[in-house]
């Protein structure tokens, strides 16, 4: 019987956590072959009683205690942490505002089967996630199509194993070889970015990221795009939200380029302060006016 531990990370949305933990329930005892789950959820420094309600309604969750600092890369690391301790076959990393669907485990095990016979090797498996509104595709897998610009296009699942450069932790498996050979999320990012660190840390190691051949699970897009707005902020809040670990993070950006850009760093560096000196000059260029 394989042995999965669950990681989340929380802060102030119970109602989101609690609905994320029934759908765990629900895929746990879907699963076509018996698995056992141990749950790993980090309380950043909740005070809508999240902590209270997950343990009152979940009393199997291991709950453990931010201080309110850790924000999603941080609460991770630290439930992975925790969940390093106790032997488990892998690691299923979930936002705590995704959905999962009743099938994720099955696919799972498929795309664990795929890649141990295609690669010989197991790996990082990401689940994409569509709008539960819209239906279209949110957060999944990516292939870079151009490293100096740094983009990127999301894959749509298509019934078929995909191989990725980038994949969102919405949804992400990781088996227990692949810590072993590459460890956990990176120290040095705050909030996002972590996910994208890792995938590209394991590919580095010759591990296989693929995407899970259908979709698993829901999941709101909930960024408008970094700089959507700052020409409507004061200098002073731009500066804010440029380092801000729920905005631009900067510094968390920087790094990451740093480490697997490091060509772009200085024009990422210098873009980023034109956008925040001159926001309608950049807004005009880009618009081509």
């Amino acid at each position: 019987m394989k042995h999965i531990a669950v990681l989340y990370t929380c802060h102030n949305r119970k109602h989101k956590t609690l609905k994320a933990l029934t759908s765990l329930t629900i895929a746990k005892n879907a699963a076509k072959n018996s698995i056992k789950i141990s749950v790993y959820l980090t309380d950043d420094g909740s005070t809508d009683g999240t902590s209270e309600d997950v343990r009152k309604e979940f009393p199997e969750v291991i709950v453990l205690n931010g201080n309110g600092s850790l924000f999603w890369a941080g609460g991770m690391i630290n439930s992975w942490k925790a969940a390093c301790k106790v032997n488990h076959d892998g690691y299923l990393l979930l936002n705590d505002d995704t959905f999962i669907s009743d099938n994720i485990f099955d696919d799972i095990e498929l795309t664990d089967n795929y890649s141990h016979k295609t690669f010989l090797k197991k790996g990082v498996y990401i689940g994409s996630t569509k709008d539960p509104e819209t239906q279209k595709l949110t957060y999944g897998g990516a292939i870079i199509t151009n490293k100096f610009l740094y983009k990127f296009t999301l894959l749509e699942p298509n019934s078929r194993f995909q191989e990725c450069d980038l994949g969102n932790a919405n949804i992400m498996y990781v088996d227990a070889s692949v810590v072993d050979k590459v460890g956990i999320l990176s120290k040095g990012y705050v909030h996002g970015i972590a996910d994208y660190d890792y995938t590209l840390k394991s590919k580095k190691h010759n591990i296989p990221v693929l995407v899970m051949p259908n979709y698993c699970g829901l999941c709101e897009r909930d960024t408008k795009g970094l700089y959507h707005s700052f020409h409507l902020m004061s200098f002073k809040q731009r500066i804010k939200h440029l380092y801000s670990p729920t905005g631009i993070a900067f510094k968390s950006r920087l790094l990451f380029m740093r480490k697997f850009f490091p060509y772009r760093y200085p024009f990422f560096y210098l873009i980023g302060w034109v956008k925040v000196l001159f926001p309608k000059l950049y807004l005009n260029i880009r618009h081509g006016k």
